[in-house]
């Protein structure tokens, strides 16, 4: 691997980590400051809604293949239909995913 690529991995893990570590510290001395019970009552909105919104942007990236293909557009329908259907039936988080990965994974494989 070369350099660029370690100090692009090194980017992101920093600003993975700071997204998460920056609100926590922000509310913890909130919280501190004002010293009440109600401390969870006091955080603001936007606090509450920062991780599914996240959330749903990192689904939204992940939805464009890396390099865009006739196969990969397909692998990527069928992979979002198997989490989808796994969904419906599971009502959990990781089954969905894992078949949604392998089935898009086993359609590049086979179509590619």
């Amino acid at each position: 691997m070369s350099h660029t690529i370690w100090i692009t991995l090194l980017t992101i893990a920093i600003g993975t980590y700071l997204i998460r570590l920056l609100p926590y510290l922000w509310m913890a001395r909130k919280l501190e400051r004002e010293n009440t019970q109600e401390g969870i009552a006091n955080m603001p909105s936007w606090l509450t809604i920062l991780g599914p919104t996240m959330i749903a942007a990192m689904f939204g990236t992940s939805l464009v293949p890396g390099h865009p293909s006739v196969t990969t557009w397909f692998a990527t329908f069928v992979g979002v239909m198997m989490t989808y259907l796994v969904w419906r039936r599971t009502r959990s988080m990781g089954w969905p995913i894992f078949s949604g990965v392998a089935v898009f994974g086993v359609v590049v494989v086979l179509l590619g």
